[in-house]
């Protein structure tokens, strides 16, 4: 499964019973010469040790009352119909065709989800904590309707896209904003802080086009029940929780979930999975082939732009 560049694993995982490993690399990296600091963008020396610390950060009133209101509205367009959007990007609840979960290359079949990606706000605070520039290795939205939202298994990112997209070091975070409240009632996202310094190696070979099924329930590449409470009983177990506009900010293998939404009211949120250009894919390093475009983004052309003031 390996090819010529790969033949060194830090992080072998797929095997036949799970292991843990420590984490090799930095939760914050040293600065790249070639990379512009962040500016007004820059996180505050104490929000980069709470990051570097807990492996997430929550951050609040980053965009205006009418940015957060293009955004709601735009998403659900694309939700309902609106967009025109390849048939493979949009992901269906389990046990429910009609209702969307997933909508995914945000950047790319959104104008302005593309503008929200390139926004020095976010990706200019996660370039800080990378040190490198950036590029997009996937975007989506994701959508947990009211009363039948389904739940999101715990997992690291990292785990998975080691393992089937053949991403090298942990040296990517994730950026979720949030485009409806998120309350502890209706699914938010969970986290266990503090989880991202380990790395859980999952039992169980990957199957053919394994993300097929993942994207609707993720059976492959979870932790085990026992590894998850050990990690709880260790650690705790916490929330992010905010109104619409909200930033949330997760390093690559901290673990995370959420719970089903049986609230009325729905939960969505944008992501963007940024990815330090220095640390493109190889070949996937446990399993038989990689996945999908719109799943990871193999041939970046180049770095992001990062896009300075408002957008609405």
């Amino acid at each position: 499964m390996l090819d010529a560049q790969n033949q060194s694993d830090d992080y072998p995982t797929r095997l036949k019973s799970e292991s843990w490993l420590p984490r090799k690399d930095p939760v914050v990296w040293p600065q790249e010469a070639a990379v512009a600091p962040a500016g007004k963008a820059a996180l505050t020396e104490a929000e980069v040790q709470s990051f570097d610390q807990n492996g997430y950060l929550v951050l609040k009133g980053l965009f205006s009352d009418a940015e957060v209101a293009a955004l709601t509205a735009e998403a659900q367009h694309l939700r309902t119909g609106g967009g025109n959007l390849p048939p493979e990007d949009v992901i269906a609840e389990p046990g429910n065709d009609a209702a969307v979960r997933t909508v995914f290359r945000l950047d790319e079949n959104n104008r302005l989800f593309d503008r929200l990606a390139r926004d020095a706000r976010v990706a200019g605070r996660v370039q800080q904590l990378l040190g490198d520039a950036l590029y997009l290795h996937q975007s989506r939205l994701n959508y947990k309707p009211g009363f039948t939202g389904k739940e999101f298994y715990w997992h690291s990112d990292f785990e998975t896209w080691h393992a089937e997209d053949g991403m090298p070091r942990m040296r990517a975070i994730s950026a979720s904003i949030l485009l409806t409240d998120n309350s502890a009632l209706n699914g938010p996202l969970m986290l266990i802080p503090g989880s991202h310094r380990q790395f859980i190696a999952c039992a169980g070979e990957t199957p053919e086009n394994n993300h097929a099924q993942s994207l609707k329930k993720q059976e492959i590449g979870v932790p085990s029940q026992e590894s998850l409470a050990r990690m709880a009983e260790t650690h705790g177990i916490d929330y992010a929780s905010g109104k619409a506009g909200t930033v949330i900010l997760f390093d690559c293998n901290v673990l995370h979930g959420s719970n089903g939404n049986i609230t009325p009211f729905p939960r969505s949120n944008a992501f963007f999975v940024y990815n330090a250009w220095s640390n493109r894919l190889r070949a996937p390093y446990a399993a038989p082939a990689p996945r999908p475009d719109f799943l990871s983004n193999r041939q970046p052309k180049a770095p992001i732009t990062l896009e300075d003031g408002t957008f609405a």
